[in-house]
């Protein structure tokens, strides 16, 4: 991969952080909105134990996840992302990616019903704006 993409990428990774994660259930598409954080190419989303997406993960791993283009411009960065999905249960990540917004989900960084998934990249298609030709990063 290019620095060039890497470093557009990680820059979207920190200028978006709300997008949609997609799960397989009984063999049907499942997508919600979540807020995602990033070390590097590498996402992570904060979640509630008792919620579908754990259930359908640990069925099936390949999530898909779009990011970018929140605003109402199509002239803005986004990404089609397939990861595999593991929980994360490190209490120092849990710490570090912990924010404030998800305090209506989940207590603190410290409640036991906090997990925290890490999304790892197999393949990422950036689009610099809508209709543009996808740059492609796989692993």
């Amino acid at each position: 991969m290019s620095e060039s993409l890497k470093n557009k990428l990680t820059k979207m990774f920190s200028d978006h952080k709300v997008g949609t994660l997609a799960t397989i259930r009984e063999n049907r598409p499942y997508s919600r909105f979540m807020i995602f954080f990033h070390e590097g190419l590498t996402l992570y989303t904060a979640t509630n134990q008792h919620t579908h997406k754990i259930e359908d993960i640990k069925a099936n791993p390949h999530v898909h996840i779009l990011l970018g283009m929140e605003n109402t411009s199509w002239n803005e960065p986004y990404a089609e992302i397939e990861a595999e999905a593991i929980v994360e249960e490190s209490q120092e990540l849990k710490n570090k990616f912990w924010d404030d917004k998800l305090s209506e989900w989940i207590k603190s960084p410290e409640d036991p019903e906090y997990l925290l998934l890490k999304l790892s990249p197999t393949s990422i298609r950036y689009y610099e704006k809508a209709g543009s030709e996808a740059e492609i990063w796989t692993e």
